[in-house]
Formats: C-alpha cells, sequence, structure tokens
C-alpha cells in the first residue's frame, strides 16, 4: 500500500474516532436545557463529559494535523474554502469551551443561565456544520484547475448540504441522549431515555432522506456499485437494530448501535471519496485526490514512523480516561460552586 493512501486511510479512522466522541459530547450540549431542568441537573449533565470533551476535540486537531502534514494542497482548499464555515465552527468551540470553565464561576443564576446557552449554541453550531460540510466534500464544490476554490458561502448552503446537516444534528443528539441515559440515574435519565426514543424515529426519516438524496446528488453510488459493501449496509442495519434496542430498554447496546452507524458511515464516505479527498463539481478531473494533494514521499515516511509510536500512547491514556469515569452519576455527583 502506498503510503499516500495509507494516510488518507489514518485521517479516515482519526475522523471517525472524533465524530464517533464528539458526537455524543456535541449531543449532551444540545440537550443541557432540554432535559435539565434545574440548576443542579444540568451541572450533572455537564459533570458527564467534564473529565472527556476536550479530550474529544484532539481528534480534530489530530487529523487537521495530519491532513496539513501529508495533504497540504487538500487542507489549503478545504479550509480557504469553507474558510467562513469552519471561522464560524472554532468560534462556537471556543465559546462552549469557555462556557464549560465560566459556568461555575458565580452562583448568580444569569450568570449561569447565558454560559448554559452558550454550551448548547456551541454545541449545536458545529453538529449542524459538520454534516455540511461533510455533505458538500462528497457532493462538490467549484475547485479549478488551480486547486482553488471558486465559490461563495452561500454555495456550501445547497439544499442537499443542509439536508445532510440536519441528519447529521439527529444522529449527535440521539448519540448524546443515550449517553446521558448510561452516564445519569434519577430523573435525568428517565428524560434521556424517553428523549432517545422519541428522537429514534426522527433521525430515522432525516436520515433515510438523505440516503435517497445522496443517490441524485452524489456519485457515491455509481462508485461504490450495487452492493455498497459492509460499511454502508452495516451502518444502516446498525441504526434499525439500535432502534430495536431502544424498544427493549437495552441503552448499552443502543450506544453501541449508534457508534457503529456513525463509525460506518464516516467509512462509507470516504469509500466514496478514494481516490478524491475533495470533489470539484466544475470537472472532474479537477477534483483532488491522494496523489495531486499529497506531500513529498519522505514527509509521509517521517509522519507514519511518529504515528507509530506516539497514536498508540494517546489510545491508551484516552481508553484509560473513560475507565476511570464510567461510573454513573446522580444528583449527590453535582458540584456546588
Amino acid at each position: 500500500m502506498e503510503l499516500n493512501t495509507l494516510w488518507f486511510i489514518l485521517i479516515g479512522v482519526l475522523f471517525t474516532g472524533f465524530f464517533v466522541l464528539e458526537g455524543f459530547d456535541y449531543g449532551v450540549g444540545i440537550l443541557l436545557r432540554i432535559i435539565g431542568k434545574k440548576d443542579e441537573e444540568r451541572r450533572l449533565i455537564i459533570n458527564t463529559i467534564g473529565p472527556v470533551w476536550d479530550a474529544n476535540e484532539v481528534w480534530l486537531l489530530t487529523a487537521g494535523g495530519a491532513m496539513f502534514a501529508a495533504f497540504p494542497n487538500w487542507y489549503a482548499t478545504l479550509f480557504s474554502g469553507f474558510y467562513l464555515a469552519l471561522f464560524l465552527m472554532l468560534a462556537a468551540l471556543i465559546v462552549r469551551g469557555v462556557a464549560f470553565e465560566f459556568r461555575s464561576k458565580d452562583a448568580d443564576p444569569r450568570w449561569r443561565n447565558l454560559w448554559d446557552w452558550a454550551i448548547a449554541i456551541g454545541s449545536f453550531v458545529p453538529a449542524l456544520l459538520w454534516g455540511v460540510a461533510m455533505s458538500n466534500i462528497v457532493r462538490g464544490v467549484p475547485i479549478d484547475a488551480k486547486m482553488q476554490y471558486v465559490g461563495g458561502f452561500f454555495n456550501l448552503l445547497n439544499p442537499y448540504a443542509l439536508l445532510g446537516g440536519v441528519a447529521g444534528l439527529g444522529v449527535f443528539t440521539l448519540h448524546g441522549a443515550i449517553f446521558l441515559s448510561l452516564r445519569t440515574d434519577g430523573e435525568i435519565r428517565q428524560r434521556a431515555e424517553a428523549l432517545a426514543n422519541r428522537l429514534w424515529p426522527v433521525v430515522l426519516v432525516v436520515g433515510a432522506a438523505t440516503v435517497i438524496a445522496s443517490y441524485f446528488a452524489t456519485d457515491i453510488f455509481q462508485r461504490l456499485g450495487v452492493n455498497p459493501g459492509i460499511s454502508a449496509l452495516g451502518a444502516g442495519a446498525a441504526f434499525l437494530v439500535g432502534g430495536w434496542f431502544l424498544r427493549q430498554g437495552r441503552f448499552g447496546w443502543a450506544f453501541a448501535m449508534t457508534t457503529l452507524t456513525i463509525a460506518l458511515t464516516v467509512v462509507t464516505t470516504f469509500r466514496g471519496l478514494y481516490p478524491r479527498v475533495m470533489v470539484s463539481s466544475l470537472n472532474p478531473d479537477w477534483s483532488l485526490t491522494v496523489t495531486n494533494a499529497s506531500s513529498s514521499p519522505y514527509t509521509l515516511q517521517v509522519m507514519s514512523i511518529v504515528a507509530l509510536i506516539f497514536v498508540p500512547i494517546v489510545l491508551l491514556y484516552q481508553g484509560w480516561n473513560y475507565w476511570v469515569f464510567r461510573a454513573r452519576l446522580s444528583g449527590k455527583s453535582a458540584l456546588k460552586y
């Protein structure tokens, strides 16, 4: 296997980890004011992701760094073309991160209410925009022969991309609701379980609409063929089985199924792109690929050695972190400042 193909796969793995882990993270933030009715309840909800939310974002930073080093032309075109959208996403993430730290610095209800809204909005915006961004990458954006994005911000707000954004938002919110059902107890757990059961059919409808729209708006189905492979079929099957587990009250298995759904959807997306990394809607020959967007072989060799050493260490640390903070939280666990 060539190194540029290997790094395309590794970046796909990093984005898969990011969407799975940050997905429930966003979902919890979105549901903060919906499930948390009182200040103490919202403090408890924040505590469920308190030890892990910043580590989850490291997956995105690592994916961005790997993209910059392994595929600089992909990085340059993506970040320049999606500049305003990514700026909005970054601003939301900054506000969200500040809110986690500032919320409990003052007991004034108005102060806490302000930062609770900041967490909710700061989670909603990136959850929506990631779906929009990934949909545009698959659908294709205006890229010229010089690998430059020649469209505007509103080119990204096409109906298909917005539908993909809503689908991603729905899946992340459902993922977060199920996560809360596993990490809390009492009334919060009951509300999370009830909401997850109500959300599932809505997400199913939006997700199905996105799959149908993908047939007409993208070339993924043509590239993958009549049999789209285990990843595509598995994503759909996992989501359906997850709904059955929800009805049975087996939320641990339901969380495993939403995790699998997100992971296999990302895998299918990258399979449909390869060997391209960004599709040009102006001319297919102008698309960025793992060949014309990659760094030199020497750069990829050095990166491979570094990744081989440090990635296992990071994975072990994050796994240990989740294991340490695996217990359910109850009302007594809410911190009072």
